[in-house]
């Protein structure tokens, strides 16, 4: 759980693409947006917390960002989503019993090599 993340991409406009197809299983969009060098905020339709991309030359350093998904559903359909936008797979669909008996999750490298996760600690519908 997070208020916002703020981290700076090498390609703005590849990552804005990406996080958005990624994330539109979980109704995640754009609700503000300036200048590359500013940046894009992305958020779910309730609000309440953010992502937030900005263009920089800077080297980031390794990041992993683990977004809630609602349902199982949700989480098959971004990593489907995510590879589809270029996303390399790091983790298929599936519970990590390591983690909790209902921690289902899947992993994707983002395009500049972040960890991405969504992941649902609901049991099956």
């Amino acid at each position: 759980m997070f208020d916002h993340v703020k981290f700076g991409v090498s390609d703005f406009a590849a990552s804005k693409a990406f996080f958005l197809k990624a994330l539109e299983p979980l109704g995640v969009a754009v609700v503000a947006e300036g200048a590359p060098s500013y940046g894009v905020e992305l958020s779910p339709p309730t609000g309440g917390v953010s992502l937030c991309l900005f263009q920089t030359d800077e080297k980031p350093a390794h990041l992993h960002l683990a977004f809630r998904a609602n349902n199982r559903q949700q989480v098959d359909e971004f990593h489907r989503a995510a590879l589809e936008a270029g996303g390399k797979d790091h983790g298929a669909p599936g519970l990590r019993p390591q983690y909790h008996a209902n921690y289902y999750a899947a992993f994707v490298i983002g395009p500049d090599g972040h960890n991405i996760e969504v992941v649902c600690n609901e049991p099956e519908a």
